[in-house]
């Protein structure tokens, strides 16, 4: 059974140091708005992979693009601002440590920043990742483990102010890929419990600072 940090949103200073050992995992999962080096961090001091999401202020990572040793965008070559080494499932899919993760960064749009978006345009993206993940799962039968996103579905924990409304859009996607587990951030606790829910199967997790999940063994069936 896979074991993951899953981390958004605020950094635990005690994360930030050696005392990451202590907790022993097979991933590191990032759901947006935290500094790429905490990020590079948390990899390197664990010596495991990292998978992210870009959140709402995070730089703007599209069109970069990793081939043959070198970064791109727009088709010249570039320096990526993103965090070293990690993987950006943003609108992707990706087979990392024994999981399959489907990603969708970024929040609902409320100003001109980067990393937001229309609910028409992000129903849009998830069409897209839909049909990425429907084409892996003809091909090897294996469907999706992990939905990684920086904002939650609407109505499953998310806000009533316009910066931090969820997703309409999240939820057909939850019906079609069917995760075991949709992880996001976005969305402070401040210091009220942030308990988890669940859509169908799915279970919805809030990591913002950071939680440690166990992905369900079933999670792989098809």
């Amino acid at each position: 059974m896979p074991r993951v940090l899953a981390v958004s949103d605020e950094v635990v200073e005690r994360l930030w140091t050696t005392k990451v050992r202590e907790h022993d995992v097979d991933l590191v999962l990032a759901a947006g708005d935290l500094p790429f080096d905490y990020l590079e961090f948390l990899a390197d001091a664990l010596d495991r992979p990292c998978v992210f999401v870009p959140g709402n202020h995070d730089r703007d990572l599209t069109g970069y693009v990793y081939s043959h040793g070198l970064w791109t965008r727009d088709g010249l070559p570039a320096d990526y601002p993103g965090p070293t080494g990690a993987v950006n499932v943003d609108g992707r899919i990706a087979d990392v440590a024994g999981l399959r993760i489907a990603g969708l960064g970024g929040s609902i749009r409320y100003n001109t920043g980067p990393n937001q978006w229309t609910e028409r345009q992000m129903a849009r993206r998830a069409r897209g990742l839909r049909l990425r993940a429907a084409a892996r799962r003809f091909r090897d039968g294996r469907g999706v483990d992990v939905l990684l996103t920086h904002s939650p579905p609407r109505g499953v924990g998310d806000r009533e102010d316009p910066p931090h409304r969820g997703f309409d859009c999240l939820h057909e996607t939850v019906r079609r890929l069917r995760p075991a587990l949709l992880v996001h951030g976005h969305i402070h606790p401040h210091g009220e419990p942030v308990p988890d829910r669940n859509m169908g199967d799915t279970r919805v997790v809030n990591t913002v600072g950071y939680r440690i999940l166990d992905i369900p063994e079933n999670s792989h069936a098809t």
